[in-house]
């Protein structure tokens, strides 16, 4: 069976880096862990063919060779996904489909053939085995969860890695904490699930014979969900296998409490992570607790940021406004946590209420619920109807975006996080493109860009007072310039 795995497009978003991406010839951020995982789960007598459509068109001729298409996508793919189906069921080939987007909404998508919802490990076989004898059904679902000790390496080969800046892999499945506004836990449940070392280590390994060196992004929720398992196994084994590699530098996701555990946080950091992304959402307490983020709140959360940086780790950071406990001062309230945590990369969004959360569920009784929710946590909508009122809260959310990625404020950010951070020791693998980057950063940034004075300042500042953080300065120069591209093409 000639298998067609078709990934839609990400519109241009914070978390897309299109802008960014460009200034070291790469075209997409990471290519489609979900896909090449079912990959490895297909028939060895299958025959997959990967088309990325960040990275790439859909071809008549991809169309031609195909007998059947697999199509994955999360909610901010839906409009590319819709487009992609349509070429397809136009071409005359039954269409599978799975992955968030479908999980919550798969009622709106009649024209496709089959769904294999939830997670592949389970309901894919039960597809297979009944397409296999002719009676596959439309929709294979389940409330089950896998043990994923038992999920097979990626199939890398099938992406062309060249395009990529990133490749993901995963280590767990679910998180500990149950915030009322997240679905993590109605997807994949409350019980951290995990991987064992030897399948991690499985997995980098083949990234290596194929030759990557880049980035590596552990994409799990939370990926301190098990510490013990972390601590007992699996970081003392990417210890061991970082030994006399270069590059591969990893950046996961993990909750703030990671800050009160030295003994963790300096294991990850001599494991080579360098990057979290945290969910901080607000550092208004009312609202903490209105979204049940406990493991947020009775903390100083700017110096457990700065304790993040200071240990080697730098700190993304989520935001969201529009709780029904904020006022309209929580803007400026945000600015100001921004700036003095030093969050380089702060990602704000309007609260929406994802199918299968508690929030969803609160707002639909109290009839708020105002449709269907985007997925892209910074275009300045929502699916609920707001306390603060709709318009107040855009009108707040687009001044603290401009506040933010404005050059004066954005640069200011980065010189107090250099000042904080404490760079690990995790030998680099640098490759034409990220010196030719700097140039072109020169040229865009340096002469032509509207924060001329700011990038140079920044430049000199880095040469003078901290020239090892000279190149991690020039990237979040370049990130910064494509924030701004963001905001002020999609939040105006």
């Amino acid at each position: 069976m000639r298998v067609l795995l078709v990934y839609p497009e990400f519109p241009d978003t914070f978390w897309s880096f299109k802008h960014a991406l460009k200034f070291i010839r790469k075209k997409a951020g990471a290519p489609p862990l979900g896909l090449l995982t079912v990959a490895a789960m297909l028939p060895s007598d299958w025959e997959p063919r990967l088309v990325d459509l960040n990275v790439q068109s859909l071809s008549d001729e991809d169309l031609a060779w195909a007998e059947i298409v697999f199509v994955s996508a999360m909610i901010i793919q839906r409009d590319s996904a819709r487009a992609a189906i349509e070429r397809c069921k136009q071409a005359g080939l039954p269409v599978v489909a799975g992955g968030p987007l479908f999980a919550g909404e798969y009622e709106r998508f009649p024209e496709v053939d089959h769904f294999v919802l939830n997670e592949a490990e389970i309901t894919l076989p039960r597809f297979l085995t009944d397409l296999a004898a002719g009676h596959a059904q439309h929709v294979y679902a389940t409330g089950e969860f896998p043990d994923i000790r038992q999920t097979p390496v990626p199939r890398w080969r099938l992406a062309d890695l060249r395009h990529y800046d990133t490749v993901s892999i995963q280590f767990s499945r679910g998180c500990p904490f149950n915030c009322d506004f997240c679905n993590i836990t109605a997807l994949l449940g409350h019980k951290p699930r995990t991987k064992t070392a030897v399948q991690i280590i499985r997995e980098l390994d083949s990234l290596y014979a194929v030759g990557w060196r880049g980035n590596i992004f552990f994409v799990d929720d939370n990926f301190i969900g098990n510490k013990q398992t972390l601590r007992s196994e699996v970081l003392p084994a990417l210890i061991r296998w970082r030994v006399g590699k270069a590059g591969m530098p990893f950046s996961t996701e993990v909750s703030v409490n990671l800050a009160d555990d030295a003994e963790l946080l300096g294991l990850m950091v001599e494991a080579g992570f360098n990057t979290v992304f945290v969910g901080i959402e607000t550092p208004n307490e009312a609202s903490l607790s209105e979204c049940g983020k406990i493991q947020n709140r009775n903390r100083d959360l700017v110096e457990s940021v700065k304790r993040l940086q200071r240990a080697g780790l730098q700190v993304q950071g989520g935001f969201i406004v529009g709780f029904d406990s904020d006022t309209p001062a929580i803007f400026q309230q945000q600015v100001d946590f921004i700036q003095m945590s030093g969050i380089v990369t702060a990602m704000v969004g309007l609260l929406q209420a994802p199918y299968g959360t508690r929030l969803y569920e609160r707002m639909k009784q109290e009839d708020r619920l105002t449709g269907e929710m985007t997925g892209d946590n910074v275009d300045g909508s929502t699916n609920i109807i707001p306390r603060m009122g709709l318009e107040p809260l855009r009108e707040g959310y687009r001044w603290l975006l401009d506040q933010i990625y404005s050059p004066q404020y954005y640069y200011a950010r980065v010189k107090t996080f250099l000042r904080e951070y404490k760079a690990p020791a995790v030998s680099l693998h640098m490759e034409p493109q990220y010196v030719l980057a700097f140039f072109r950063s020169v040229y865009q940034l340096g002469m032509r860009g509207s924060e001329r004075a700011h990038y140079w300042a920044l430049l000199f500042w880095t040469i003078f007072r901290r020239p090892k953080l000279f190149p991690l300065a020039v990237t979040m120069a370049i990130s910064g310039f494509h924030f701004r591209q963001v905001v002020e093409l999609h939040v105006q």
